[in-house]
């Protein structure tokens, strides 16, 4: 790809070149959030967040919770799949309570099950942009 050889680790994108397309994961930094926040022996999530998550500010405690998020929100790059789950958490970050936490948490378990997911880009895919708003 240049002279200091094939691109395979950019700004914690794993990048996979194949004959046929490119892959685009970040499974390695998904690991090291597990590890950071001690959910490497987790049991797996199918979903990223329960369909009966109700999220309210009238709880006491504090929590980790801004520095979870943050390493959540550096994974949308690669993992759209999360997108309303980490937008509906981001909204309590200046207020953030035990119960965001483990909203948070669900997401942690989800990855656990889902580490090696990516974007993948085919090389004979026509690209056509949509956008809505």
């Amino acid at each position: 790809m240049s002279m200091m050889g094939e691109l395979n680790y950019f700004l914690g994108l794993q990048i996979k070149q194949l004959t046929n397309g490119t892959f685009s994961s970040q499974s390695k930094y998904c690991t090291d959030v597990l590890k950071k926040f001690e959910m490497e022996g987790c049991k797996k999530a199918s979903t990223p967040v329960s369909t009966s998550c109700y999220l309210n500010v009238d709880e006491h405690g504090k929590t980790k919770f801004r520095g979870l998020t943050g390493s959540l929100l550096y994974l949308i790059a690669s993992r759209l799949d999360i997108m309303f789950s980490m937008c509906m958490c981001a909204r309590f970050q200046t207020n953030s309570k035990e119960s965001h936490f483990n909203v948070a948490k669900r997401i942690l378990k989800y990855f656990k099950g889902t580490t090696n997911v990516g974007l993948w880009y085919p090389n004979e895919a026509t690209h056509s942009l949509k956008v809505y708003s």
